[in-house]
């Protein structure tokens, strides 16, 4: 009877060994998965199953959650193993949930290094002899390098629980394996945060306006320049930028017809590296005539702001094991642009990785659907922002351009949309989306 005994717990042994060269979860390749690409493997048993090492082919794929990241992303990578490279030897079936794989995914092109994986400690029962299912380990790696990125199935491990707590290596024979998934990496634009200030809104023809600014580049040559709608009028000065970027000079209009002021660098405007317009008026100074009486009124501008109707979102439920779209509805933002001047306005979002137990979902899985409506009577006609991820870099919600008279009230919303990767542990997690008005 004991001879019985040790004979099953041995043959029980060698199974769970072979098991783990070539075993996991149940789960096939995810929707929308790239290319499959077969690689030899050298995988070796623990020492105590007896068994030599396995040389095998494995198939393999490699999927991601964004395919087109910025500089800054956080990028999901799954690892599955669609056809391992050996099935079960033994008469002896195998029971479910014994084993807990891990491995690497290589980088290569643009970005280099390796990214880390693991899956869940979850397998379906296996018949002696039978085919092993395949599995899926999931990580995340960081962005840091524009261009083509690769990504390749790496070693991988099999740690079982079963009788004994056992590893199984398994390595690429011919490192690195073929190419199975690529991303394109484009670098992050940079918030322009430069402003200016006049010392006044308006003055006589001949006048001079005071100019203040900041966060231009230290030691540029900044342009001052009047405005009259979108185009530029004969009216400039120039000022060098202080060591901090902060600007001050003064700017002589002649010009009746301006509407505004800006301040740029470089020989011509840019939005990337301009400020303004700030409203300013020329005082209509006609000689009244004889017999006349010349009226006027003062319409005061007023600010730039946004209200939003709320500060939390609960976004839909998603099953573990299948994942996918966790919806909601951006609490919606109200906008009111009464300053009266040239300038249009951007409203913009970005938003953390979501945390949780244990976890993270990546700022790169939160997307968004932007709608913007304008009150009717509004100067401005406000556009919705494109359809697309948001990240951690941000993206535009919803923005009005520059005119000559601009201004409104506009209720901005968005749909929302974060892909949440099928064995993300159970939870709940939560980021930040922060708004901003400029």
């Amino acid at each position: 009877m004991a001879t019985t005994s040790r004979r099953r717990r041995w043959a029980s042994l060698l199974g769970v060994t072979a098991l783990a060269v070539a075993t996991g979860g149940a789960l096939a390749c995810p929707a929308g998965a790239s290319t499959n690409v077969d690689f030899p493997t050298h995988c070796i048993p623990p020492a105590v199953a007896g068994i030599p090492p396995i040389d095998g082919t494995t198939t393999a794929a490699i999927t991601v959650d964004n395919t087109a990241p910025k500089v800054g992303d956080t990028v999901t990578v799954t690892y599955t193993v669609v056809k391992p490279a050996a099935s079960n030897p033994t008469a002896i079936a195998l029971p479910a949930d014994i084993m807990t794989p891990t491995g690497k995914v290589t980088l290569g092109g643009a970005q280099t290094g390796s990214v880390t994986v693991a899956g869940p400690k979850k397998n379906d029962p296996v018949p002696g002899n039978g085919a092993f299912p395949s599995f899926s380990m999931t990580g995340t790696f960081t962005v840091t390098t524009p261009g083509a990125i690769t990504l390749s199935p790496g070693d991988y491990n099999i740690h079982t629980s079963y009788i004994l707590e056992l590893d199984t290596p398994c390595t690429v024979t011919n490192p690195p394996a073929p190419v199975s998934e690529t991303v394109t990496a484009t670098a992050t634009t940079p918030v322009n945060t430069r402003a200016i200030s006049l010392g006044s809104a308006s003055g006589n023809a001949g006048d001079s306006v005071t100019v203040t600014g900041s966060n231009f580049t230290p030691g540029a040559t900044v342009t001052l320049a009047g405005r009259s709608g979108t185009a530029q009028t004969a009216d400039t000065a120039t000022v060098t930028a202080s060591a901090s970027g902060a600007i001050s000079g003064s700017l002589v209009v002649n010009d009746k017809t301006t509407t505004g002021i800006v301040a740029y660098e470089g020989s011509a405007w840019s939005d990337d590296l301009g400020a303004g317009p700030a409203a300013y008026v020329v005082n209509d100074t006609t000689p009244v005539p004889p017999g006349s009486q010349k009226l006027t009124t003062t319409v005061k501008a007023g600010t730039l702001s946004m209200a939003q109707a709320g500060d939390a979102v609960g976004l839909s439920a998603v099953d573990f094991g299948k994942g996918g779209a966790s919806t909601g509805a951006l609490n919606t933002v109200t906008v009111q642009d009464f300053r009266g001047g040239p300038a249009g306005w951007s409203l913009t979002g970005k938003v953390t990785d979501f945390t949780g137990p244990g976890a993270k979902i990546g700022a790169g899985a939160l997307s968004w659907t932007p709608a913007c409506a304008t009150k009717a009577g509004s100067p401005s006609t406000c556009a919705a922002g494109s359809a697309g991820t948001v990240g951690t870099s941000g993206a535009t919600l919803a923005s009005t351009p520059d005119g000559t008279l601009t201004g409104g009230q506009f209720t901005v919303d968005a749909g929302l949309s974060l892909d949440v990767p099928a064995f993300t542990p159970p939870g709940s997690y939560s980021g930040v989306l922060t708004l901003t008005l400029t």
